[in-house]
């Protein structure tokens, strides 16, 4: 093989590395930009969750019960307004306070119980979708030629969103268990 043969080979070696780093970053966009729609859609649906307990709490508080509704007050209110860092923690908090309120609550519209119920479901779907997409870009950033080509290295490595989203004594309904995100 002459010179020029491998001259032309090493071309297309580069313009073959070139067109993967190229789209490689193209889809490491994309997935940055799915955590973040999968984040906020999370954020909207845990706001949503602790404002209708807040509700719940200050407009009923005798279906509750006096120390019950100070209890899923403060968890709601807590939930709201925690630093990023400890927001899971918060929102483990108030999702027990959730999952102890008994199956009937007299007094208590129908609706404001199946709203409340159906947040939690939607907390939990987003949670997973959320988590989903963090392990996808996870796994593609800690391949071996992203990391070597140390492509988005400068922004900061997602992290799991991970509460307990158990589903079961929301407004009477029986709906599943804690859910695996990760592999």
């Amino acid at each position: 093989m002459g010179a020029e043969a491998w001259m032309w080979a090493a071309v297309a070696v580069v313009l073959l590395l070139l067109a993967w780093t190229i789209w490689t970053l193209v889809r490491l966009g994309r997935l940055e930009r799915r955590v973040q729609r999968a984040r906020t859609a999370l954020e909207t649906q845990l706001r949503r969750r602790a404002g209708l307990a807040a509700e719940l709490a200050r407009e009923y508080p005798d279906a509750l019960g006096p120390d019950r509704a100070r209890a899923l007050a403060a968890a709601a209110d807590g939930a709201r307004a925690t630093a990023p860092e400890d927001r899971e923690a918060a929102e483990n908090a108030l999702g027990r306070e959730l999952r102890e309120l008994p199956p009937e609550l007299p007094g208590v519209p129908v609706p404001l119980q199946a709203d409340l119920a159906g947040t939690g479901t939607r907390v939990a779907l987003a949670r997973r979708f959320y988590n989903d997409a963090v392990r996808d870009t996870q796994a593609l950033r800690s391949r071996r030629l992203p990391r070597v080509l140390r492509l988005h290295a400068g922004r900061p490595m997602p992290r799991f969103f991970d509460i307990d989203d158990r589903l079961e004594v929301l407004a009477g309904t029986s709906a599943g268990s804690p859910s695996a995100d990760r592999p």
